[in-house]
């Protein structure tokens, strides 16, 4: 039977700790495009896993982010995480505009100008954690609240808002599917939300992120309300609880490893590099996230793919590609290319990268040098791990010092 003529169901539920899904790295070494059935949505669906066809995927005007509009394509969650007018499912030339306008908000200088309060909070965060005495959870003491922190200052939303506001992003990426109704209930609440706030930033602007892209300008061009009140939604969903886990995964990893541990306590000016490092090591989700459509017919490593068949493509397996990477399944902190796609790739790179690093740099670097003697605090192989959500990430990860 020719590559790609029978769909595999892929629950895509692994989740052994860090370790890589057994299925993703079949369908990398053995059928790079390959037809896959997902737990929700209709009909079946390409999974592309190469590094360069991943490549071709996303940056090809062929394959269309805005045409799954509408469709209830295969997913991993009951319940679809797109809204329509988001700045990721969009095409160029239109999200071209949008993300101009919104890459105003994480340019380096306004990026700079943020490091000061994030390493502010960190130090209040690692405050507590001190007080703890000789033992805490990383993950309850500085993964968690530190993005959401971040990213809510940033936007300048109420205190009394976080928690409620967090508990909705996380319900929306709940796998399970008697989550259906709870998700699109929050997804429905975070958007009367954020349209409000954003209507009220708009008559009264401040020195906040949301203020910041309602003036923002690309010639004549701002963001409308929708537009703007969707954008401050994505930028709160993508902005805490991804950094959190990779927070944690990134602790992880640098605990479970001596060498590399020892090796950016001695030279801290290796430790971007590293986490660079460690960022492309890290299968920081389960399966798949938002497809695209072929716009017309397409030929990827010999397969052909149909117009108006949806694609998926697997970040995860293109950063450990052994065509492109030297040792793929190796942790080298000397490693500078190619690229990794932890943040994604081409039109839909995550805009908020910048400050994904930034905060993770400085909660990373300022935790190995205020915890000198930090280690697990129990055997790597007892740490409790998430299950039921799209993202992989510890649960706990108590640590002594």
């Amino acid at each position: 039977m020719p590559p790609g003529s029978r769909a595999r169901n892929c629950p895509f539920d692994y989740a052994e700790a860090l370790e890589f899904d057994p299925v993703l790295r079949q369908f990398l070494d053995d059928e790079p495009v390959a037809r896959i059935r997902l737990p929700y949505g209709e009909g079946d669906a390409w999974l592309v896993t190469g590094y360069d066809d991943v490549r071709t995927v996303t940056t090809d005007r062929r394959f269309s982010r805005s045409a799954v509009i509408g469709r209830d394509f295969p997913r991993m969650t009951p319940e679809p995480i797109v809204q329509a007018e988001a700045i990721n499912v969009m095409d160029p030339p239109a999200s071209s505009r949008l993300r101009s306008l919104v890459s105003k908000g994480f340019a380096p200088d306004q990026i700079e100008r943020m490091r000061p309060r994030i390493r502010h909070v960190v130090n209040g965060l690692l405050d507590g954690m001190a007080e703890e005495g000789s033992s805490a959870d990383l993950m309850e003491h500085l993964a968690g609240p530190l993005p959401l922190i971040t990213i809510c200052e940033i936007l300048e939303i109420p205190e009394a808002d976080h928690a409620r506001l967090r508990g909705h992003a996380r319900t929306m990426m709940d796998i399970g599917i008697d989550n259906r109704d709870d998700a699109v209930r929050a997804k429905a609440e975070l958007r009367a939300y954020f349209t409000t706030l954003t209507a009220q930033r708009r008559e009264h602007p401040g020195e906040d992120l949301i203020s910041v892209l309602a003036s923002a300008r690309d010639g004549d061009e701002l963001l409308d309300d929708r537009e703007l009140s969707v954008m401050a939604m994505v930028l709160l969903i993508t902005g805490q609880d991804t950094t959190t886990y990779e927070l944690g995964n990134l602790s992880y990893s640098l605990l479970t490893r001596p060498d590399l541990l020892a090796r950016v306590r001695e030279h801290p000016e290796t430790l971007p590099q590293a986490i660079n490092e460690l960022l492309r090591f890290i299968p920081f989700r389960k399966g798949v996230g938002i497809p695209r459509v072929a716009t017309e017919d397409v030929e990827l490593s010999g397969v052909t793919i149909k117009a108006g068949d949806i694609v998926h493509v697997s970040y995860l397996t293109a950063n450990r590609d052994g065509r492109k990477f030297d040792r793929p399944d190796e942790v080298d902190p000397e490693r500078t290319s190619p690229s990794h796609m932890a943040f994604g790739w081409g039109a839909h790179h995550c805009l908020g990268a910048p400050l994904a690093q930034a905060e993770i740099e400085i909660a990373i670097g300022t935790l190995l040098e205020r915890f000198p003697g930090l280690a697990l605090a129990k055997p790597a192989e007892e740490v409790r791990w998430n299950t039921t959500s799209i993202w992989r990430y510890p649960l706990a990860l108590p640590v002594i010092w």
